[in-house]
């Protein structure tokens, strides 16, 4: 059984999922960026890509923030 593009979030990630997830490295809350496909940081001024609406929640592969 497939998922059609209908059936996928259209923000690109659920909602509650954004409720849960945290900084892997300052446990602090995460801000969405639905332009950017990425999960900010600003304590840690990191932001976490996105990819095929998955949180790469690794600090090596964030991008740092100015």
């Amino acid at each position: 059984m497939s998922i059609t593009p209908t059936e996928r979030p259209t923000s690109g990630i659920d909602p509650k999922l954004l409720e849960i997830l945290v900084c892997p490295l300052t446990k602090g809350p995460l801000e969405y960026s639905a332009e950017k496909q990425e999960l900010i940081s600003r304590s840690a001024k990191l932001a976490y890509p996105i990819r095929d609406g998955i949180p790469i929640m690794l600090p090596e592969e964030a991008r740092r923030l100015d």
